[in-house]
């Protein structure tokens, strides 16, 4: 596009696909920077999460939680990525029986 602007850039994921542009004002396209943050959380499993989180540490990315071993069966961690977009990335590591996952999760919000 003019002024070195990308229109659509797909990002590839195993058999899964994201399109990302550029900023396009005049056309209602902004940034989580523009728009002063996002509520969404774009969530992302993966086969080797400790190898993509080295990649995506590395590539400018701010660590908004810690890659861990979660409650809920997952390695979980979430950051930022230079644009502003949120991003949750995990991989499935246990299968947890629906009671132990509902008593850690009253442990860890006070329920």
């Amino acid at each position: 596009m003019p002024g070195d602007k990308l229109m659509s850039v797909e990002l590839r994921f195993g058999d899964s696909a994201l399109m990302v542009a550029d900023e396009f004002p005049e056309m209602g396209v902004l940034s989580p920077q523009s728009v002063g943050g996002t509520s969404t959380v774009l969530n992302l499993y993966v086969e080797d999460v400790d190898a993509l989180w080295e990649r995506v540490g590395g590539a400018g990315a701010e660590v908004l939680h810690p890659l861990e071993d979660t409650f809920w069966g997952d390695r979980h961690g979430q950051l930022i990525d230079p644009f502003g977009h949120r991003w949750a990335i995990s991989q499935h590591v246990r299968d947890v029986p629906p009671d132990e996952i509902a008593r850690a999760a009253a442990e860890a919000f006070g329920g």
